[in-house]
C-alpha cells in the first residue's frame, strides 16, 4: 500500500515501513509495532527532508550502504526519544546516596574500586545526577578510584552529556545546594558542571544490543526507560547481560513502567518496584 501524500511529501509504502522495522530490530533491537507506522513516517521524513530525498526507498537504500554508518545512527536516533531530566524518579537517587554510596565509600577508602553505569545516559541528566548523589554522600570520591560510565547509542547526545552544560531552565530539578556547589554559569547564560565532580563520569557511545567492550563489574547500573523500545526476547537478553555485569550485592535500577522478567534466572531479587539487587 502507498499512503497518499501531498505534492511536497515523500512517498511512503508498507514496504518502506517494513524495511525501517527490520533496520531498527537488527541495528538496535528496537521493536516497531504496526501502531507506530505513522510515527515512523513523521520521524524519518525529517531525515529525508534534511538530505533532500523524495522517496523513502531511495533514502533507505542509501542508509544501508557501508559508507552511511553516520546516517544509520541518525535514523536509529530518530526512532527513539531522548526525554529526561535531573533526578528523574528521585527515589532511585535517594537509594543510591543513602544505601549504596556509604558502602562503596568504605570499600574504596580501604583501597578498593567502585564503578557505576548509566546505561542509556541520553543528554546526561542521569549520570550527572548520579555524580551529585555520590558527591553528597562521599565528597572526596574524585580522589579515589570511583567512576561513572555513561553510555548511549546516540553520539550527538553523548557529546552534549559530556559537555556538562545545560540551559538554566533544564537545571530546575537540581537542589539549590547542589547547583551552587557543582555548577557555574558560562558566558552564554547556561549552567555547566565544574570542579572535582567532573572527574567522576566518563562518556562513551555504546549500543546495548551489540558487543560491550566493558571490563569488570558495577556496584549499580541505571538502565531506565530503554527496554520499552524492545520486544520481549530482546528485553530478556538485556536483563540477563546487565545482571552479569553487576557485582554480588549490586543494584539495578529500571524505569517506572518496566519490570525485570525471570528475576531468579538473572540472579536478582526485587527489593522495590523498580530496584533489584544481585544475589550474593
Amino acid at each position: 500500500m502507498t499512503y497518499p501524500m501531498s505534492s511536497n511529501e515523500a512517498e511512503y509504502t508498507d514496504a518502506d515501513f517494513e524495511t525501517v522495522r527490520r533496520i531498527a530490530q537488527d541495528e538496535a533491537g528496537i521493536h516497531l509495532p504496526e501502531s507506530k507506522k505513522t510515527l515512523v513516517y513523521s520521524r524519518v521524513s525529517r531525515r529525508l527532508r534534511e538530505l533532500g530525498y523524495t522517496s523513502f526507498q531511495a533514502y533507505l537504500d542509501f542508509v544501508r550502504m557501508p559508507g552511511a554508518r553516520d546516517e544509520m545512527e541518525k535514523l536509529i536516533c530518530a526512532l527513539t526519544t531522548n526525554v529526561t531530566h535531573f533526578f528523574r524518579e528521585k527515589k532511585h537517587f535517594e537509594h543510591l546516596q543513602t544505601v549504596v554510596v556509604p558502602h562503596l565509600a568504605a570499600k574504596v577508602r580501604a583501597g578498593g574500586r567502585a564503578r557505576l553505569w548509566s546505561a542509556a545516559c541520553s543528554t546526561g541528566q542521569e549520570p550527572w545526577s548520579m555524580a551529585m548523589s555520590v558527591m553528597t554522600a562521599f565528597p572526596d570520591a574524585p580522589s579515589h578510584d570511583v567512576r561513572i560510565l555513561a553510555t548511549d547509542i546516540n553520539s550527538e547526545v553523548v557529546a552534549r552529556a559530556a559537555s556538562g552544560t545545560y540551559p538554566e531552565a533544564e537545571t530546575e530539578g537540581i537542589p539549590q545546594p547542589c547547583k551552587a556547589q557543582y555548577m557555574v554559569p558560562d558566558p552564554f547564560g547556561d549552567m555547566c558542571f565544574s570542579g572535582p565532580i567532573c572527574q567522576l563520569p566518563a562518556f562513551k557511545v555504546l549500543n546495548l544490543n551489540a558487543a560491550w567492550p566493558i571490563k569488570g563489574t558495577f556496584s549499580a547500573i541505571f538502565c531506565r526507560n530503554v527496554v520499552i523500545y524492545f520486544d520481549e526476547a530482546t528485553r530478556e537478553r538485556l536483563w540477563q547481560r546487565l545482571a552479569e555485569k553487576l557485582e554480588p550485592g549490586g543494584f539495578l535500577y529500571v524505569g517506572h513502567s518496566e519490570r525485570v522478567t525471570f528475576v531468579d534466572r538473572c540472579g536478582l531479587q526485587q527489593i522495590a518496584p523498580t530496584i533489584y539487587r544481585k544475589d550474593h
